[in-house]
């Protein structure tokens, strides 16, 4: 009787119906308590066994530690294949090109990289005596060079305008550079440039022979990664793909063809003006101009503060021509070379070269821009849609 009492709750009564029902209701209409048999979360479950709790706990840290590790560790390679994997995408296009021309895509391939080695032979058989004999000319005659800059027109107008310091900056240049201690800290340094020089050309090559693999396999590379999706996904996905790899391969072709016009037009430009380090000029050119968005206008900047020191008059000739054909690019080039490209807003294109630029360099840079528009592109056709056929119930 005692465990039924202590089992039992008492009914609810309204406190209106008054206190002598409430009095009648208390001790005569006993109902047993409703025992709740759900599921409580146990949130110490495995309390009980702290050892083997924290054996799991620490193997699984080791674990994300060693990987995090081994990240670092083969970050070059994962490097490489990257750049390998873009480098396959943008000579995709030229591939598929020959491929509608009746052309088997082996033979393509062949045809392609042929092209392209005899090109890279020639621009290092002509190009590299080229640039080291203008690299050795700029060492041997630096102190000279300062001199001739502190007698030129510009340096005496920059003297006149902001003061004698321009001059005393220029005779402290004067005097480092004349140090012999200094000179062979500068050797030591090009040594060290030597041999990431040395570096760079064996990773090229590991890049170029990946890149091979990866061409030749894309388009069964894509068919497996559609493979992984759900059936019903795999059209949407597929053609998603193409789209990506497309408009991937076409920017990075379009950048290389236009650093590739940018870096003749400056060749020309110094050749006939008569300005020093033509051809060096004109591999700075390249580079800088690979940058996206901003490249041609800070080489238009570096190379003409570099041709104020000869002569203010070509440095002005060449600064109005080259932005003459900076317009030029940007108005007729640039259309119908990235025409099959995704348009990125220029904020996203200033914010993905900064953060490919800071983590990879200018190669980063150069890789970032795809990545966003195929971002924005994953954005647009998936992510928006989902969004727009969510209807309020």
């Amino acid at each position: 009787m005692t465990d039924a009492i202590e089992g039992a709750r008492p009914l609810s009564v309204d406190a209106s119906a008054g206190t002598d029902a409430a009095d009648a209701a208390v001790p005569n209409e006993i109902i047993p308590a409703v025992i709740d048999d759900s599921p409580q979360p146990q949130v110490w479950a495995n309390i009980g066994r702290p050892f083997a709790t924290g054996l799991v706990l620490t193997i699984g840290g080791l674990v994300a530690i060693g990987i995090g590790v081994a990240f670092i560790n083969l970050s070059t390679i994962v490097f490489y294949i990257i750049m390998a994997l873009f480098f396959a995408l943008a000579l995709d296009p030229v591939v598929k090109r020959l491929e509608r021309h009746g052309i088997a895509r082996a033979w393509g391939i062949v045809i392609v990289y042929g092209i392209f080695g005899i090109i890279l032979i020639a621009a290092l058989w002509f190009l590299i005596p080229a640039l080291f004999t203008q690299m050795q000319t700029v060492i041997k005659n630096l102190p000279q060079t300062i001199t001739d800059a502190e007698n030129s027109q510009f340096a005496k107008w920059m003297e006149s305008t902001f003061g004698t310091q321009t001059g005393q900056i220029l005779d402290q240049v004067e005097a480092f550079f004349s140090n012999p201690s200094n000179l062979a800290a500068i050797g030591g340094g090009i040594v060290k440039v030597g041999v990431g020089i040395g570096l760079a050309i064996s990773g090229g090559l590991i890049i170029l022979v990946l890149s091979l693999y990866f061409l030749g396999g894309l388009p069964a590379m894509k068919v497996a990664f559609a493979q992984l999706t759900p059936a019903h996904s795999r059209p949407t996905v597929t053609s998603l793909t193409n789209q990506i790899t497309d408009s991937i391969g076409g920017y990075l072709t379009g950048m290389v063809i236009l650093a590739f016009f940018n870096s003749v037009v400056g060749l020309i430009l110094h050749l006939v003006l008569g300005l020093p380090f033509p051809f060096l000029m004109a591999v700075a050119a390249f580079l800088i101009t690979l940058i996206p968005l901003i490249g041609s206008v800070c080489y238009l900047i570096f190379a003409t503060v570099i041709a104020l020191f000869t002569s203010p008059v070509d440095a002005l000739i060449f600064g109005v021509v080259y932005l003459i054909y900076i317009q030029i690019e940007a108005y007729l080039l640039t259309p119908r070379v990235m025409n099959k490209t995704v348009s990125v807003p220029g904020a996203l294109v200033v914010i993905g070269a900064l953060v490919g630029g800071t983590l990879f360099g200018l190669l980063g840079a150069l890789v970032a821009i795809p990545v966003t528009a195929s971002i924005l592109l994953i954005i647009k056709q998936i992510f928006i849609p989902r969004q727009d056929a969510k209807t309020r119930t």
